[in-house]
């Protein structure tokens, strides 16, 4: 069966179309807000993600400061993901940008993937856009873990919001691990919080993992083996 969809999303940043350009076209831009490690090379966008790579994505248009997007091949069974970025330059140096994701999904068990996709990129679209507010101009280091196989996600997300203090409202501090940061984004899949030096996100493994999946500025990948511990004991039992 299938399901064809697509996922618009907007927001206004305190960053230039210049600045909002470098973060959507550029590899070293894309792994500042989006997930693992991308390369926009001869016309094609790759990406890595926890040792996964994603189909290959190919450039369909490329207007600078105005439109940037990308689309996969069309797969056997008609699978396909397209990315497409419009960029409104406003007053005192504020943009528009939109994203609008877009593609199939096959199969008559379209619904859960369409669900964990959605609020996926619901929380990297809100990473973008936190960067450009706070961060534009600099280059994260990313960082993937994976915790332990969770076969209860209504538990594992109450342990985690148990190990915060509570469930947390974008603008509240809290302390995860060793980082005290502000939340700037929860959905019922995800969490991103923010500090002076780093993002650090919590998300909804579709294959059946908590993952912290963090952009760094200081301190890179280093910081790895901290936070695969701290999954593994928040999760474990």
């Amino acid at each position: 069966m299938g399901h064809d969809f697509e996922l618009p999303l907007e927001a206004t940043v305190e960053a230039t179309p210049e600045q909002v350009w470098e973060a959507i076209s550029t590899g070293p831009g894309i792994d500042s807000w989006f997930m693992g490690r991308t390369e926009v090379a001869e016309g094609v966008v790759r990406t890595a993600f926890g040792g996964f790579e994603l189909p290959p994505s190919a450039v369909t248009a490329a207007e600078p400061l105005q439109r940037f997007a990308h689309s996969s091949d069309k797969a056997g069974d008609g699978r396909f993901v397209a990315y497409e970025f419009m960029i409104e330059g406003r007053e005192r140096s504020s943009t528009v940008v939109r994203m609008v994701t877009s593609g199939f999904l096959p199969g008559d068990d379209w619904q859960d993937e369409f669900e964990a996709m959605s609020r996926g990129l619901e929380m990297y679209f809100a990473t973008l856009a936190e960067y450009l507010g706070h961060f534009a101009g600099r280059v994260a280091t990313p960082l993937t873990e994976f915790g332990p196989p969770v076969t209860d996600w209504a538990d594992a997300w109450k342990r985690l919001y148990a190990a915060l203090g509570g469930v947390p409202e974008a603008g509240d501090r809290v302390l995860a691990g060793e980082v005290e940061g502000v939340v700037y984004y929860r959905n019922s899949q995800t969490l991103g919080l923010r500090t002076g030096d780093g993002m650090y996100r919590f998300l909804q493994g579709f294959g059946g993992s908590m993952i912290a999946s963090h952009l760094l500025f200081e301190g890179g990948e280093d910081q790895g083996p901290r936070w695969r511990a701290w999954l593994e004991e928040l999760h474990a039992g």
